[in-house]
């Protein structure tokens, strides 16, 4: 059986800008609360905006205009920083 190819769905992912991944490690947790490590992962959508989703016991999901503003709030002085996962669209 031959393999089933959708060409009209692969023409559409080659316009897609993808949203970018990344995830948040913690060299020290200021805190107390989220541990060190990974402690979330993300999403970078084309027009900047990050969606951010704690890995820990309460987990939330949180809406950022920006990885700055992201960086900002969770940051820690550098203590905590956004690592990509995907290259720069």
């Amino acid at each position: 059986m031959g393999q089933h190819h959708d060409t009209h769905s692969t023409n559409l992912l080659a316009d897609a800008v993808l949203p970018r991944r990344f995830v948040l490690h913690r060299v020290e947790d200021v805190s107390g609360s989220s541990g060190t490590g990974l402690v979330a992962y993300g999403v970078q959508w084309f027009d900047g905006t990050a969606v951010l989703h704690w890995n820990h016991a309460i987990r939330s999901t949180a809406i950022y205009a920006s990885i700055t503003e992201l960086e900002a709030i969770h940051g820690h002085e550098g203590r905590t920083r956004v690592v990509f996962t995907d290259p720069e669209n």
